[in-house]
Order: C-alpha cells, then sequence, then structure tokens
C-alpha cells in the first residue's frame, strides 16, 4: 500500500530562500505550494523563514498531526547531526545559527539539515535520474563544483559534513581556480572555471594577433560558459576546444571517483545537463583511458532530471529521508 507524506522544504539562499510544499508517494514527489522571499540580514531572513512556514502551513491546513517532516539546504559549513549552520560564505551572519532547533520550537515538526550539493544527491537518488541505485555520486557543476555521495542505500556525509568536497580535488599543478586552488577539480568542471579557460585561450589568439568573432578584447572579462557553449554547438572550433578541456578533466576527475567509490551511476547536473552531447564523448574518451576497466564496466554517467526545480526537490528530499 501505497503512503503520502507532506513534507516541507526551506531552500536557503545567498539572494533568496523559498518555502516549499510538497507531497511524497512512494518514489514520486509532487510540490503543491512554493513561497519566495529575499534574502537579507540573519534576524529577519530567520523571521520570514518562519513567517513562510506558517503561511504555507495555513493556506494548505498543515499542522504537526499531518505533516511528517522540514528539510533545510543551506550552503555548508554546516553540522547535520547538530543542525547548525555555521557562516557559509554567501550567507553573512548565519554564524553558529541553530537553525534546526529554531524551525522545531516553532512548529513542532521534525526538522532536518543538510548542505546543498548533498540534499540535491538526496533528491536525484530518491526522485530523479539516480532512482533505484545504492551507489551513486551527484556532482552539480554548475557556478562552483559541490558534490554528494550515496553509498549502500544511504547519504554518506563524512565525519563533519565534508565528504564530497571532490571539486577540491588537484586534477593539475596548474589551472583555472577553483575552490581556492589551481588546477583543482571545480576549476575545469564549473561555470567559472570554463570561463577562466575561456579568458586564457582567446588571449592567446589576441596575441598571436588572430580575432575571435564571438568576443572582444574589451568583453574578455564578462565571458560566460553559457555564450562559450552557445559557439560550440554552432561549431566554432574554439569554442569546442575550451569544452573538450573541460570535458577531459571532468573525464580525469570521474575516474578517481570511479576507481574509490565504484559506483554505479554518476549524475551530473547544470552545464553537464544542458551540454551533454559536446562534453560527453571526450569524457568518456578519459574514463576508459583512466578507470580500472571492471569499475568503469557498471558505472553509467547521466545527466541530472530534476532540472531547474532540483533546488525544491532538494529540500523535500531532506525531509523525506528524515522518514527513511
Amino acid at each position: 500500500m501505497s503512503m503520502k507524506k507532506k513534507l516541507l522544504g526551506i531552500d536557503v539562499g545567498g539572494t533568496k530562500c523559498a518555502i516549499i510544499y510538497g507531497i511524497q508517494e512512494d518514489d514520486k514527489l509532487t510540490i503543491i505550494d512554493k513561497k519566495k522571499f529575499a534574502t537579507t540580514n540573519v534576524d529577519e531572513t530567520i523571521e520570514n523563514i518562519l513567517l513562510g512556514l506558517e503561511d504555507i502551513m495555513r493556506i494548505n491546513k498543515l499542522d504537526t498531526s499531518n505533516t511528517d517532516a522540514i528539510g533545510i539546504s543551506c550552503g555548508g559549513p554546516l553540522s547535520s547531526e547538530k543542525g547548525i549552520v555555521m557562516s557559509p560564505p554567501n550567507l553573512p551572519g548565519w554564524d553558529n545559527i541553530p537553525i534546526v532547533s529554531v524551525v522545531e520550537k516553532r512548529t513542532g515538526i521534525k526538522t532536518g539539515l543538510q548542505n546543498d550539493a548533498n540534499a540535491c544527491a538526496l533528491a536525484e537518488w530518491k526522485f530523479g535520474a539516480g532512482k533505484g541505485t545504492k551507489n551513486m555520486a551527484f556532482l552539480t557543476f554548475g557556478t562552483g563544483l559541490g558534490a554528494g555521495l550515496i553509498i549502500n542505500g544511504a547519504l554518506y556525509a563524512g565525519t563533519n559534513d565534508n565528504a564530497g568536497e571532490l571539486g577540491h580535488i588537484r586534477l593539475s599543478e596548474f589551472g583555472p581556480v577553483g575552490y581556492g586552488k589551481k588546477g583543482s577539480f571545480e576549476g575545469f568542471a564549473s561555470g567559472g572555471g570554463i570561463a577562466q579557460i575561456a579568458k586564457t585561450y582567446i588571449m592567446e589568439r589576441y596575441q598571436r594577433g588572430e580575432k575571435v568573432s564571438w568576443c572582444n578584447p574589451q568583453d574578455l572579462n564578462s565571458i560566460t560558459a553559457q555564450k562559450v557553449a552557445e559557439e560550440a554547438n554552432k561549431g566554432d572550433e574554439l569554442a569546442m576546444s575550451i569544452y573538450e578541456t573541460s570535458a577531459a578533466y571532468l573525464g580525469k576527475g570521474l575516474s578517481i571517483i570511479i576507481d574509490i567509490l565504484n559506483p554505479e551511476m554518476i549524475v551530473i547536473g547544470s552545464i553537464y545537463a544542458r551540454n551533454e552531447k559536446l562534453i560527453k564523448p571526450i569524457m568518456q574518451k578519459y574514463i576508459d583511458k583512466e578507470a580500472l576497466t571492471g569499475a568503469n564496466k557498471v558505472c553509467v554517467v547521466k545527466p541530472a532530471e530534476l532540472g531547474e526545480q532540483i533546488g525544491d526537490y532538494a529540500a523535500l528530499s531532506i525531509a523525506a529521508n528524515l522518514n527513511g
């Protein structure tokens, strides 16, 4: 018999927050209602979160008797065990905020906290591309490279919530900077990293006296991964070579994950999901060259399925995971 769970999610971001109400039925999650507001100073934001929760609960006739759990998705560092947010760079003033107990006290409903990359991993595992897997890695591949690990059918957060910080692995002595480290996995496999690679390649052309039709020298600092992807998809040779560099290092990085964790699936979001055709052939070539054959054989790399709604699903997945 299928069980219906009524879940609430709180997505805390640097610029905006959202309160989400969803209903889980087996491996389906339906989003029923959502309320968004700007992130301001810490006290005001927390009060707006609590008022937003009360609002959504009132509108949807939710209370302690019919609401299963609340999940909070937030940038780290944080302690999922203690329910404390510990000074994330994108949330000034959030210094050791016991957000879980604040929410539980106000609502009387069981609440859980996870960093946003772990929450996205839970979402793709429970309701997206990774449904039915036992061992899965998730990579954001967006502005940065966050990651989350599902091991033996459970989220693996590590000793102090630092497991899965794959973006910090150094793949090359020199290279684009990500995670405060030149040549890091995030440096090569993120929007910011692709923009840095593009800048270097385009500058080379200009210093050789060649022109780049889609980027003037004065526009170098505003180049984006999206612009490069648009040109690469039109067949521009330089833009394709920029994505090939990113794809090669993505393949090298994934090989390390495959060798260490032996997952059955790696799910990759944002830029990969939008540009799979562009990235996959080169990425796969490097995985085939670098990864253990036996481990490579059982691992499939898939684009994330939840798309733009992943943040909503992520917060609700934390709540779903609290109830097993």
